[in-house]
């Protein structure tokens, strides 16, 4: 076996670790804000909103990850793309606020789950 062969059988798995590790520190989500109205699309987590006033538009989804590019991409990272998720499909209803229910989660990746609503006139 030659001095490279050898030399790449013994760091191989760690330059990439370490490119994994590089990678995964500057990535960006997959799911992006699509329009000016997702950008102002307000996420509730919390039981205090009163939606009575409101119109529901729809029931939404935010998914970001899959098994293979949890690697690649760290939990805020994920997270932020399920909230951009969100946050596009309820502009498209025509709504401005979503309140979120209990999150789905996996080691792997985020899904939010929530209910679109029209609450400012």
């Amino acid at each position: 076996m030659s001095r490279f062969n050898r030399f790449l059988s013994k760091t191989g798995w760690g330059i990439t670790l370490a490119s994994f590790t590089l990678l995964s520190g500057c990535s960006q989500p997959f799911n992006q804000l699509q329009s000016e109205r997702a950008q102002t699309v307000e996420v509730r987590a919390d039981a205090n909103i009163d939606v009575s006033q409101c119109q529901w538009k729809g029931d939404v989804r935010g998914s970001e990850g899959h098994w293979y590019t949890y690697l690649f991409f760290s939990n805020k990272s994920l997270t932020e793309g399920a909230v951009n998720e969100i946050k596009n499909q309820t502009a498209a209803l025509g709504g401005d606020t979503v309140l979120l229910l209990t999150p789905v989660d996996f080691e792997t990746s985020v899904t939010l789950f929530g209910s679109a609503y029209r609450c400012k006139k």
